[in-house]
């Protein structure tokens, strides 16, 4: 029985599949479904399908977790190992992971290790029992979560040792009585999957607990606006950053921006308004949910984003008073630490933290619907979350991204992680070697100058 099964689903296979070949060699293209494939390849099988959504929804896509586009191309950075030039660092020697932030303020911010938890708000982005997660991972891992731009969720703030809290363009955690329980204060004016744009959550996609905690009336969307309310000018926004830090007693005022070909112009503004750090995010940062225009044709890479603010800082002499944090689709343990010896004191991640924090836990949403459906605010698969077991499979990751960091410290020779820079990096592309001020791998240091000079 089982022979003649075999026999017929052979000679039907064999049948059908004769059949599809011929006519696809005889039908003319406008006639033959074969035509779908080179049209795919022109278009792209993600643009296809979002121009479809568009077509029929008659709206703008919102798509989650940023632009699939990688425009930074960390692979062509490679750290340079030594051996007798300069030691390796023995075994012995503990490496160093810690970072400050806002060195000069009264009360800077000391993290155990230079990689943190982005700003994904709770509501507009994730829900409650994610953002409790992400809290209780970063305290275990001894690094700071951020609120995003929300009101501050007290099951949040109760689980995070060390939360930064974004004045944000939504106006839900700009007032004394929220920003004076934070241990830094981010002053969001825009981020690398939007922009600066507007944005806006419905009401009819707006809980009792995320009304609470935005402290929105009934039928009140969350607006988003694309400037801070009140602040229209540079004077204004100087007047800001001095009156946050005087009202909490001197907490790290900080300022995140999206990238920008205008970033040297933008952060002379920070620094004249002193502020205690700078967060640029790159143009591969994730969203909980942006149109596809704004995440593949706005901003600045975070490779470069990082390599410019950095020398800007050391022109102005400020690196040694001014952190700047970067974020922006940073994912593997390698990129964050090449961030870090570009010019970045520490790193804010995203995408990669709620991936990590979900790892095990996919089995509870796949096949039927997708990992994001168990973080996200809207998502059908919130209550499967498990808070502690996700919070450990974080600090896990985050742990083993640390270890692999240090393995790369005792190959260079260095005790900590801020000691790396520049001459620790070595590029395969000229093009990089010039703009990031990295030797060209192919050629030795001391022929650099020679060969870009009759390049």
């Amino acid at each position: 029985m089982i022979r003649l099964l075999e026999n017929w689903l052979r000679s039907f296979t064999n049948e059908t599949t004769d059949k599809t070949i011929t006519r696809m060699l005889k039908d003319q293209y406008i006639e033959n479904l074969f035509e779908m494939v080179p049209a795919i390849k022109k278009i792209g099988p993600i643009n296809l399908v979002e121009l479809a959504m568009r077509a029929v929804q008659d709206t703008s896509v919102a798509r989650p977790l940023g632009s699939h586009l990688h425009f930074s191309p960390w692979e062509k950075l490679l750290f340079n190992p030594v051996h007798l030039f300069r030691f390796p660092t023995p075994e012995s020697v503990e490496i160093q992971t810690s970072v400050t932030i806002g060195p000069r303020a009264k009360k800077p911010l000391l993290i155990s290790i230079p990689i943190m938890i982005a700003a994904m708000s709770f509501g507009g982005a994730l829900s409650k029992k994610t953002k409790i997660a992400l809290a209780k991972a970063a305290t275990m891992a001894g690094t700071a979560t951020n609120s995003g731009e929300a009101g501050l969720l007290k099951e949040e703030r109760e689980n995070a040792q060390l939360f930064i809290g974004q004045y944000n363009r939504g106006g839900w955690l700009n007032t004394p009585g929220k920003y004076k329980q934070l241990d830094a204060i981010e002053i969001q004016l825009g981020q690398g999957a939007q922009g600066s744009t507007n944005q806006k959550t419905k009401a009819k996609n707006i809980g009792k607990d995320f009304k609470e905690v935005f402290n929105l009336r009934n039928g009140e969307d969350a607006v988003i606006h694309s400037r801070l309310p009140d602040v229209n000018t540079k004077e204004e926004f100087i007047e800001l950053v001095g009156r946050l830090r005087e009202e909490t007693g001197g907490i790290p005022i900080g300022l995140k921006i999206a990238a920008t070909h205008h970033l040297e112009q933008e952060l002379l503004i920070a620094l004249e308004a002193k502020v205690d750090f700078v967060t640029v995010d790159g143009a591969e940062g994730g969203t909980h949910g942006g149109s596809p225009t704004l995440q593949d044709d706005v901003g600045l890479p975070t490779l470069f984003a990082i390599t410019r603010a950095a020398e800007f800082l050391a022109q102005k002499k400020a690196t040694h008073d001014v952190s700047l944090l970067a974020t922006g689709g940073l994912v593997t343990p390698g990129q964050m630490l090449k961030a870090l010896a570009l010019g970045a004191n520490a790193v804010y991640i995203g995408t990669s933290a709620l991936m990590a924090l979900v790892s095990d836990q996919i089995v509870e949403s796949v096949p039927f619907e997708p990992p994001t459906s168990l973080v996200v605010y809207a998502g059908k698969m919130t209550d499967s979350l498990d808070i502690d077991r996700g919070a450990k499979s974080l600090c896990q990751y985050l742990n083993a991204c640390i270890k692999e960091m240090k393995e790369i410290a005792i190959s260079l020779g260095k005790t900590a992680l801020i000691e790396l820079d520049k001459s620790d990096l070595s590029t395969l592309d000229p093009f990089i070697s010039r703009a990031v001020g990295i030797d060209f791998s192919y050629v030795a240091p001391e022929k650099q100058h020679d060969f870009f000079k009759s390049f």
